[in-house]
């Protein structure tokens, strides 16, 4: 019950694919499992949750409430919110679908990313453009604006929690949210974006793809990227990268590239991180440039092939 809905749905996938288990494989993980339940506080529980346990069950909801948010702030959750997270995605857009965009781009950054997503495909248009350029727009939810979310999943959930203001990166929340879409409504919802705000809706796209995006090219559409870029650019981007996306550009080089390849980042001495920032930009901004043309196909969440 104190799990969250992504943790509770990877215990489900994981036990629906467990076949015959051992007593050996029981007793090894009961065995880990008192270790690791041993070295939790006495109560069982986190400080903050008994906090709230005890108040609550000596002051009442209410009073407890209000005591909550002086000794805790920041601590409390919309009680709304968290209903939402283990609603289908369909039904919460159907629970927003008329109300206010500003609403609506609150609760998006509210929830994960990938049921943000699905929510998102649900709300038509103009409605779906106008909420995500709010979402992008946010940088911290004011107390009065999460009251009038509250009266709204009051008046929808039957439950109401205040909640004192918190920072949002809207923008980076924007761009996960695009980032679990299909293209088709990515591209249309990005060019939305970007006419109703240039400015805000490049910054938005430089945060969907990122360098380690690049292991997710087919051989193909890497061998196509790596005829694109200078040696130089490369060797620089490279350096301090996990060894997955190296290996990816190494086998889509002849022996003798990759070989020498290998022996400029061994050779190169240390790099500031800001030149590597940009180098990577650089070779990002080809990939892009590829994708756009057709070239290459950079992976999408959620996209069909045939």
């Amino acid at each position: 019950r104190h799990m969250e809905p992504r943790e509770v749905q990877r215990i489900g996938e994981a036990m629906a694919s467990l076949s015959s288990i051992s007593n050996e494989q029981v007793e090894t993980v009961l065995a880990a499992f008192h270790e690791d339940a041993s070295a939790l506080n006495p109560l069982g529980l986190g400080a903050s949750e008994f906090t709230r346990r005890v108040l609550t069950n000596a002051l009442g909801e209410s009073k407890a409430r209000s005591m909550l948010a002086k000794v805790m702030p920041g601590k409390q959750q919309t009680s709304g919110i968290e209903a939402l997270k283990w609603m289908d995605p369909g039904a919460v857009a159907e629970l927003l679908e008329d109300e206010h965009p500003q609403i609506i781009a609150i609760v998006l950054a509210s929830l994960d990313e990938e049921q943000s997503a699905q929510v998102l495909v649900n709300i038509p248009e103009p409605v779906r453009s106008e909420a995500l350029l709010r979402v992008a727009r946010l940088q911290v939810i004011d107390p009065a604006a999460m009251e009038e979310l509250d009266k709204v999943l009051e008046k929808q959930l039957g439950k109401v929690r205040k909640t004192p203001p918190r920072s949002v990166n809207g923008m980076t929340s924007a761009a996960a949210i695009l980032n679990n879409i299909k293209a088709d409504i990515e591209s249309e919802l990005l060019g939305s974006l970007k006419e109703a705000d240039a400015d805000l809706g490049e910054k938005v796209s430089e945060l969907m793809f990122v360098f380690d995006n690049l292991t997710e090219l087919d051989d193909r559409g890497m061998q196509r990227l790596i005829r694109e870029i200078a040696v130089d650019s490369l060797v620089i981007a490279l350096k301090g990268v996990d060894d997955q996306l190296q290996d990816k550009f190494f086998n889509n080089m002849s022996s003798r590239a990759a070989d020498m390849l290998r022996e400029d980042l061994e050779a190169k001495g240390p790099v500031k991180l800001a030149e590597v920032e940009a180098a990577q930009k650089e070779i990002l901004a080809v990939a892009s440039r590829l994708s756009d043309e057709g070239e290459i196909t950079l992976g999408k969440g959620g996209d069909d092939f045939v």
